[in-house]
């Protein structure tokens, strides 16, 4: 049955101007977003079927485009659709985050990382750069590729934190395995890392991990 058939309160579109977009399900929110179902199917059910495909939602936005351009329901158009919302996020988390802000939550930056983070195809290293209140002057992606001891150099974050005048800095990198574990290379980069910028009496904070739905903390681990 197509949704304009359906009750006006369990429409997407009526439920979330009745109730808010947080009273509805992945399925219902893609299908506000997709608009249309397909061959006898209607949006919400075609959602179902494509976060089933995928393995739910936070899989189906870190698809590549080929991918999601081979999937019923999204094209190119789609795609590009759901990447601009993607970034739209991103750019709302990072605009709480701008100077002046202090970072007096840490589940704040944990939330702003991994939305910057999750789902990149590769493996990027990121620095936040903060003054003594721990307000934030600068985000930076340092280094891509593999994150082991050869392809981040301490010295490049050094140099960097003395270009902001930071006196702290909070490092992160993504696991595009979607493993949030902690690695030895992470251990053994963490605490060369802080020997450097101990240095130039800069306090690394914390280095955190991104993977799928999950961020940890090498500081909480104390392994920092």
């Amino acid at each position: 049955m197509a949704i304009r058939h359906w009750p006006v309160g369990e429409r997407p579109r009526e439920k979330l101007l009745a109730r808010g977009a947080t009273a509805l399900s992945d399925a219902e929110l893609l299908a506000i977003f997709l608009r249309t179902g397909h061959a006898g199917k209607s949006a919400v059910e075609l959602a179902r079927d494509i976060l089933g495909e995928f393995g739910g939602l936070a899989a189906l936005l870190a698809a590549d485009q080929r991918r999601c351009c081979a999937t019923q329901g999204i094209g190119p158009a789609k795609y590009v659709q759901l990447q601009a919302a993607l970034e739209l996020a991103r750019r709302h988390l990072a605009a709480g985050l701008e100077r002046g802000v202090a970072f007096s939550a840490p589940g704040d930056v944990a939330r702003y990382l991994q939305i910057h983070l999750q789902g990149r195809p590769r493996e990027i290293f990121v620095a936040l750069f903060l003054d003594t209140r721990h307000r934030l002057i600068a985000t930076e992606d340092l280094f891509q590729g593999t994150i082991d001891g050869a392809s981040v150099h301490p010295r490049e974050v050094v140099r960097r934190a003395l270009h902001h005048n930071a006196a702290a800095v909070i490092v992160a990198h993504n696991h595009p395995s979607g493993v949030a574990e902690p690695s030895g290379d992470d251990q053994r980069i963490t605490t060369r890392l802080r020997e450097a910028l101990a240095l130039v009496e800069v306090r690394l904070l914390d280095h955190l991990v991104v993977g799928a739905g999950q961020v940890v903390s090498l500081a909480e681990r104390g392994l920092l």
